[in-house]
Parts: C-alpha cells; sequence; structure tokens
C-alpha cells in the first residue's frame, strides 16, 4: 500500500480510538448504584470567577459505596461546591456539615436503573456514529486517491481495512455497552 493510504487508515484508527476513549469515560459518568468520585466529574464550581472542575478544588472521596464526601481545599468553597452539585442535575443531595460536603447516594430504583442504560445505549450510539463517520472520511480519502492514479486493487484493499477496522470498534462499544448495563442491573 501508498504512504497515503496508510496514513488516512491510520488516521481513521485513531479518531475511532478516540470515539472509544471518550465513551469510556461518559459511561464512568453514569453511576452504576455504588459511589463512585467519578460521579462527580462533570461538576463544574465557580471559582474566583472561573469555571473550574470540582476535582480541582476538593478532595472527592468514597468512604463506602453509598457516600461521598466532598472536601475543599479552601473552606469559603463550600457554598458553591454544594450549588454547583445542585446545579449538575444529578439527582444528588449535598449536606454541608461546615467542614466537609457528605452526599448520601440514593439506591437505583428499577425505573432509574432503566433511565441510567438508555443513557449508556446514547452514549454507546454516539461512539458508533463516531467511528461510521471516521469510516466514511477515511473511503472518501482513499476514493480521492484513487482518482489521484493509486490503483484499483489497493484502494479495494484498504477499503476492507477500514471496513475491518469499523466492524473491530463496533464491537468494542457493544462490549462496553454490555458491561455498562450488567453493572447498573446488577441490585
Amino acid at each position: 500500500m501508498t504512504e497515503e493510504i496508510n496514513l488516512i487508515i491510520e488516521a481513521a484508527q485513531e479518531s475511532m480510538d478516540s470515539a472509544v476513549a471518550h465513551l469510556e469515560k461518559e459511561l464512568l459518568n453514569i453511576r452504576a448504584g455504588k459511589a463512585s468520585p467519578q460521579m462527580l466529574g462533570g461538576v463544574f464550581v465557580d471559582y474566583y470567577g472561573s469555571q473550574t472542575p470540582l476535582s480541582q478544588v476538593a478532595n472527592i472521596t468514597a468512604p463506602d459505596a453509598r457516600t461521598l464526601t466532598v472536601t475543599p481545599w479552601e473552606k469559603n468553597m463550600l457554598q458553591p461546591i454544594e450549588k454547583a452539585i445542585m446545579i449538575a442535575n444529578l439527582g444528588l443531595n449535598p449536606m454541608n456539615n461546615g467542614d466537609t460536603i457528605i452526599i448520601n447516594i440514593p439506591a437505583l430504583t428499577e425505573e432509574r436503573r432503566k433511565d441510567l442504560v438508555k443513557q449508556a445505549k446514547a452514549e454507546a450510539e454516539h461512539a458508533k456514529v463516531s467511528v461510521r463517520n471516521a469510516r466514511k472520511d477515511a473511503n472518501n480519502d482513499i476514493k480521492k486517491e484513487e482518482k489521484n492514479g493509486t490503483s484499483e486493487d489497493i484502494c479495494k484493499n484498504a477499503e476492507d481495512d477500514v471496513q475491518k477496522l469499523t466492524d473491530t470498534y463496533i464491537k468494542k462499544i457493544d462490549d462496553h455497552l454490555a458491561n455498562k448495563e450488567v453493572e447498573i442491573m446488577k441490585v
């Protein structure tokens, strides 16, 4: 294969890798019944006028399966952190004891579990769309190379390689989703 074709395939693979990495990150934010500091990964706090990730202004721990504690590095950040957790709309109710913020994680109802599975499926579908877009872009680039004189056989083989990559990444996404579904539905 030509150098250009190899670069096209590598670019497609990088794009597919990042789609799967993004999915993994998003799935971490979907809680599965037990407390995890990643649950607060999407919370941003107003820190002296700029939106800052919660993890950069406080220590987040999970002392047990049903509790999260948030200990700010500066006492005056208690109120803004509490407000940010409420605004994040995670269904969590923070309690401020003057030193730390304690969040009791409610047990998931069957209905809530099903909603979380739907959310996970939506994230997986977004990742699949990204993978398919990477395939489409790569195939368009391969067709351009064919018009520029690269042999038809080389281009056909490259398209087959891109399709194999796509199938591999779609399977990875399905596996991640299946694992997350099991994790969410486990009572």
